[in-house]
């Protein structure tokens, strides 16, 4: 693998923009030279080996760019990322570009082997793991702090110097799905491979999800409206209703899961091997080896992340529940006195008065909540 990087050429005359970067109006000229540079060079200077070219308009250049990929980098990056695909067999195997040639609908100048979906999440994989090597900030703002491993993007998004990165629709493939999906008269399944194809398999399993759920609520629908319409006074029937509704409602939920593996199976999402990511781009650390992956990858300390588990992590969680605990116990008692108050008044303001502690409670509650998220999101990241 580490070898089929060094013969990647990353000029492509046939260029195929797939993801577009903004970054924010003002942008350094050395920023976006270094920035540029980064996305371009080859994967051992630790580049991410891509393409890119500015969108130029009728008002000049917007700081928005065009990032694509040659072929032969999106099949290694196919490789790299753990894509599982079809062989010519029938089996579902991790695809590699040492046995390209045995996977089904593989050819080389079949550029529709990877669909739209997998080669703008291979782009957006590389560019979330364009880390920082000796860098000590990003050049043109002192500022922006770097150290070995921290992401590129990740900075550049906290800084405010990079806007957004977004996939790029393709207005003719765009335009075959919608004749196929609902621009046609007729009445039919949807074409959920297709979805996946353009979209990716998430967004396919969640209308896939919907198709099957309302097709899923028709028995319930046709044996529930004589009791909408009749008034029976046998509440029986009305206890036959319920368990149907009970038994129903698992039984439809364990086809799904059924229906789900199959999809996932045929879309080769059940069989990648998640253990093999890449660290998420929010993770730094000195970068080192994998021992697994033979890659090169920000590694972090186990020892310094028990201490800060042990040593900071846990005793905020039980400071966090002493303090409901509290609350709750203060919650107590203004219940109490609510109840004393009305017990002694009988009036309209005492009765009133009752549902006070309550009201209270809620919005302490809520801004509890708030404020352990806010806690939780951080420690985490940190």
């Amino acid at each position: 693998m580490v070898e089929s990087w060094s013969f990647l050429d990353t000029a492509e005359s046939n260029f195929r923009p797939l993801v577009v970067i903004e970054l924010a109006k003002g942008t350094k000229e050395e920023t976006i030279e270094w920035f540029t540079k980064r996305i371009v060079d080859k994967k051992a200077n630790g580049g991410a080996q891509l393409l890119m070219k500015p969108l130029v308009t009728e008002n000049g250049v917007e700081n928005i760019y065009l990032v694509g990929a040659s072929h032969l980098r999106l099949l290694l990056g196919a490789e790299a990322v753990g894509l599982v695909k079809e062989c010519s067999d029938n089996s579902m195997r991790t695809f590699t570009y040492s046995s390209r040639k045995t996977f089904k609908h593989y050819a080389d100048d079949n550029q529709d082997f990877l669909t739209m979906a997998e080669c703008q999440y291979i782009i957006k994989h590389e560019l979330e793991n364009l880390r920082a090597r000796d860098e000590k900030m990003i050049p043109g703002y002192p500022q922006a702090k770097l150290y070995p491993g921290k992401s590129i993007v990740r900075r550049l998004l906290t800084s405010g110097i990079l806007v957004q990165i977004f996939p790029l629709h393709d207005r003719e493939e765009l335009k075959k799905l919608s004749h196929s999906w609902y621009g046609r008269v007729k009445i039919g399944y949807q074409p959920l491979d297709d979805i996946r194809c353009y979209f990716g398999e998430t967004i396919a399993l969640y209308f896939g999800f919907l198709e099957y759920f309302t097709f899923a609520l028709i028995p319930m629908a046709v044996i529930g409206i004589p009791y909408y319409v009749f008034a029976w006074e046998d509440y029986d029937k009305y206890v036959m209703f319920a368990t149907f509704n009970l038994l129903w409602s698992t039984v439809i939920l364990e086809v799904w899961k059924r229906m789900c593996a199959i999809l996932t199976y045929r879309w080769g999402t059940l069989l990648m091997k998640r253990q093999f990511e890449e660290p998420r781009p929010g993770f730094h650390g000195v970068l080192g080896i994998n021992p697994v992956t033979g890659r090169e990858e920000p590694m972090y300390s186990s020892v310094k992340r028990q201490l800060r588990i042990y040593l900071v992590s846990l005793p905020f969680v039980c400071l966090c529940l002493y303090f409901s605990l509290y609350v709750m116990m203060i919650y107590f008692d203004l219940e109490q006195w609510a109840l004393d108050y009305h017990k002694e008044n009988e009036s309209n303001f005492s009765s009133l008065m009752l549902y006070v502690p309550s009201i209270i409670y809620a919005v302490v509650i809520e801004i509890m909540n708030l404020i352990y998220r806010y806690a939780a999101e951080f420690l985490t990241s940190w």
